[in-house]
């Protein structure tokens, strides 16, 4: 039985718990004696414990039985085998392992390599028979406890909502957690880096090109790790996509709000909504089979010399791509300002359009920011219309006529390929992306200051 499956019958039991506890506190309750909690919560206290500890166990196991799986399996190797391996050796003789077990045999393998594949796929049942049984004991056990608990005088909604409490702040830390390990993943292997290409030199070099030896015998360039290009390009593809992006979803929110009648704002407001639920490979597509022969011919036609792949194409269909964030941002924040403030400029003689500039717009300034800063984030971490419409070149010009590169599109550059982990091509990747990081949070503090200073005037 697979772990969906499992959890699929745990929370079936969940929602019969719950079912049987309410049906159960509601017989009590006919007594005709008061009840500290109402039978709902008497079934989320049944669901809970049967469901939350359930489901935590096929986490912990499904977390752990791999491990231990493996740790049995090495264990149980001849010394022929496992003597002097490095760990990245034993890791492929247990994909070799595991792909014997899943049928998957190439060549003749070692007869100690099938004996340990057939365990494999014995240890492998048993722990999958292991869980099904442990899980479904838990969930029965901890629906007969909680239903033994049900009383009169029992605090069900006391303890579901100490329950839920903990729930909260064990996603919390989660979160925290998780955090903290993608900042440490990335500062660990940047330094690793660092330690080898010379700080200033990445952050100011103007040549990016690196190219290492793939082989010890193999004749490669020493590799030049200049980021300026890169940074340069995810700025400048950008701009050009903020500035597609800002004044046509700031105007057509304001139009939708302050001009457009009801029948109107129905149907274009859905139509703007819809550019957010196409996938970036399809806007790739639109961008290298339309818009970019189209610029590319256009600028032909007038003498210039247009790449095939341009920043101005990436760019301006991710501008495109942009427009319904900042257009629902601030329709959302045009939408919430007072009507007692368009009254109050209205009164005193201001026009709609001088009501829109010096109020309406200064006190939704708060949310067209954020609206703003999403779009940022989005148009700095999109990796797909470039590829497919800026192209891979590393290059520093102000022409958006040219192809450029972006950071996201070389961090995926760098990480593929048969190059070892440990190479500076392959750490050059964290290196951008702990720039990036830094960039981006300096941006997100900045956008914060802005929104306090004008909260606290408007407010």
């Amino acid at each position: 039985m697979s772990a969906t499956t499992l959890l699929a019958i745990v929370l079936i039991l969940a929602l019969a718990g719950y079912l049987w506890g309410r049906a159960n506190a509601g017989a009590i309750k006919q007594t005709g004696k008061a009840m500290h909690s109402v039978p709902a919560y008497h079934g989320y206290f049944v669901a809970l414990a049967c469901g939350l500890p359930a489901f935590l166990l096929v986490l912990v196991w499904l977390a752990a039985q791999s491990t231990v799986i493996d740790a049995i399996i090495v264990a149980d190797l001849p010394s022929y085998i496992t003597d002097g391996v490095e760990a990245s050796r034993m890791s492929l003789i247990l994909s070799e392992i595991k792909s014997i077990a899943a049928g998957r045999i190439f060549g003749t393998p070692d007869q100690a390599l099938l004996d340990a594949a057939e365990r494999y796929s014995a240890l492998q049942d048993i722990a999958s028979l292991a869980m099904v049984v442990s899980t479904l004991a838990i969930a029965i056990a901890g629906m007969v406890y909680a239903r033994s608990r049900l009383s009169l005088e029992f605090r069900a909604r006391n303890r579901v909502d100490g329950i839920l409490r903990w729930l909260l702040i064990v996603c919390s830390i989660l979160a925290i957690m998780t955090t903290l390990g993608i900042i440490l993943s990335l500062v660990i292997e940047s330094f690793a880096f660092f330690s080898r290409v010379p700080v200033f030199d990445f952050l100011f070099g103007m040549t990016w090109s690196p190219q290492t030896p793939i082989r010890a015998d193999q004749v490669a360039a020493a590799g030049a790790f200049g980021a300026v290009p890169v940074f340069w390009g995810t700025i400048f593809i950008s701009a050009i996509a903020m500035f597609v992006a800002l004044p046509t979803g700031l105007f057509s929110a304001i139009y939708l709000v302050e001009y457009s009648n009801k029948r109107i704002r129905s149907v274009v407001k859905p139509l703007l909504e819809i550019l957010a639920g196409i996938p970036t490979i399809v806007y790739g597509f639109f961008a290298i089979l339309t818009v970019a022969p189209f610029i590319r011919e256009f600028g032909t036609s007038l003498g210039l010399d247009v790449a095939s792949n341009s920043a101005l194409a990436a760019g301006g269909v991710m501008g495109i791509m942009l427009i319904p964030f900042i257009s629902s941002f601030a329709d959302d924040a045009i939408s919430a300002v007072p009507q007692s403030l368009r009254d109050g400029a209205y009164a005193l003689g201001a026009t709609r359009a001088e009501t829109i500039r010096q109020v309406l717009l200064p006190a939704a300034l708060p949310g067209i920011v954020g609206g703003v800063l999403l779009a940022v984030s989005r148009a700095i971490g999109e990796t797909m219309i470039v590829v497919m419409a800026a192209g891979l070149t590393a290059t520093l010009t102000a022409n958006p006529l040219e192809g450029v590169t972006t950071v996201t599109v070389q961090i995926v550059t760098l990480l593929i390929g048969d190059t070892e982990f440990d190479s500076p091509k392959t750490l050059a990747a964290f290196g951008l992306g702990l720039v990036l990081f830094i960039s981006t949070l300096a941006l997100n503090i900045v956008a914060l200051q802005v929104v306090k200073r004008y909260r606290e005037r408007y407010e």
